[in-house]
């Protein structure tokens, strides 16, 4: 049976989703980001690829606080297998995460809306802009990509982290983020 829900012992499906799915886009959207900056006029993708990031961006902010809902209304797993030390790092990281990301969403938009143009996503719906401030852009611009670096460190500690539980200590705190919790 798949469990939806997250239990005491586990994720269920859709945190499990969640998870993966925006970590990869995460990862993705980094990756895509770095390149695209350094395009010059001339290049066939300085328009798509910025126009891809951003409507990946607002796709991901709305995906992001779906999940942060579905986070908030569901148990946590419980972490008697970690060290205190860990424990609290654990806590510190993924509660850490959700504000971290959100500021990164939400500069990438006043970056992308500061002429006082909307996000087209997709071509599907336009986000439109709040303001039109080139300031804020500015500031945006270097709030994102501080923001974006730091993600990746932290995501970096994170996975490092899973794989040192995995396979050094054989926990099953890997296990539960894969397939769920442990069938009884």
């Amino acid at each position: 049976m798949v469990l939806v829900r997250d239990t005491s012992t586990g994720y269920g499906v859709v945190t499990r989703l969640f998870h993966w799915i925006m970590a990869v886009a995460i990862f993705a959207l980094f990756g895509l980001g770095y390149w695209m900056v350094g395009l010059d006029y001339y290049s066939p993708y300085y328009t798509s690829a910025p126009d891809l990031h951003r409507s990946a961006g607002m796709v991901l902010l709305v995906g992001f606080v779906i999940r942060w809902g579905w986070r908030l209304v569901n148990t946590d797993p419980g972490d008697d297998e970690l060290t205190r030390f860990e424990r609290v790092a654990s806590r510190i990281v993924q509660k850490g995460f959700y504000p971290l990301i959100l500021a990164m969403l939400v500069s990438g938009y006043f970056i992308s809306t500061s002429d006082g143009k909307g996000i087209d996503v997709f071509g599907i719906v336009t986000v439109p802009s709040v303001t039109e401030s080139k300031p804020i852009g500015l500031w945006a611009g270097y709030i994102h990509k501080v923001l974006a670096y730091m993600t990746m460190a932290i995501a970096g500690v994170h996975t490092a982290a899973a794989l040192k539980h995995h396979f050094v200590d054989r926990s099953q705190i890997l296990k539960r983020m894969w397939s769920g919790p442990p069938k009884s």
